[in-house]
């Protein structure tokens, strides 16, 4: 199996790097990887947010601030690859094709600026480009809600979604710069037109192992 995994910024470093998990993630991974392909990639989370807010108000273009959100996302990055001690760094979607065929681990930051998009949308492009078998998007609540559970406590929670009802309920948010809402427009977009199978889980480790081993988890399907 060939797997996109999206580790959300906000998993990464909640208000600290969060290094219990990430250690935990290093092994779950590794464990897996003999039989497996992942693809890894880091969002910026709240430290693309810090920088990324404040320029707003110097009325630069999108690209300007998308490359400062992009250069969080790549820090994490390295964050990742030097705990799970991974030394290939792909820098483009033909290095991410060429290099998966030998390695079962990849993991990078964002790989291009994507106009109006998070890491989401790049993880999304990789899934296509490579045909991976599974987009995992891994966050910091259990899965899609009809509103975010985190400042609604009567949130429902979405078990089972199709790709063209969840791309009508993000085509109903506007993006912002860092916006951290589960997947963002561009990834939605790409899912439904190219049929990628996506997952949207928590971040509990015994949770996405059980997901990886085909065992019974907690999430949402986007099918």
């Amino acid at each position: 199996m060939k797997y996109v995994i999206s580790l959300g910024g906000s998993v990464i470093v909640p208000n600290k790097v969060n290094i219990d998990y990430l250690k935990k993630f290093n092994t779950l991974i590794k464990k897996y990887s003999k039989n497996n392909k992942f693809i890894i990639v880091t969002g910026g989370g709240s430290t693309a947010r810090k920088y990324m807010k404040p320029l707003e108000a110097f009325k630069l273009d999108n690209k300007t601030i998308g490359l400062i959100g992009i250069t969080a996302t790549r820090l994490n990055a390295n964050l990742l690859k030097s705990i799970m001690k991974i030394n290939t760094y792909p820098k483009s979607l033909r290095d991410l094709k060429g290099l998966i065929k030998t390695n079962n681990i990849l993991i990078t930051g964002a790989l291009n600026f994507l106009p109006n998009t998070t890491t989401d949308g790049n993880c999304a492009q990789i899934a296509h480009y490579i045909k991976a078998d599974l987009f995992i998007n891994i966050t910091n609540v259990k899965g899609l809600f009809n509103k975010n559970p985190l400042l609604h406590k009567d949130a429902k929670f979405i078990e089972k979604i199709s790709y063209k009802d969840f791309d009508k309920m993000m085509k109903k948010l506007k993006y912002t710069f860092g916006q951290h809402y589960i997947l963002d427009q561009k990834a939605s977009k790409l899912i439904k037109k190219y049929k990628i199978k996506t997952i949207i889980i928590g971040s509990n480790i015994k949770n996405l192992e059980n997901l990886i081993a085909e065992k019974k988890f907690t999430g949402t399907v986007i099918t």
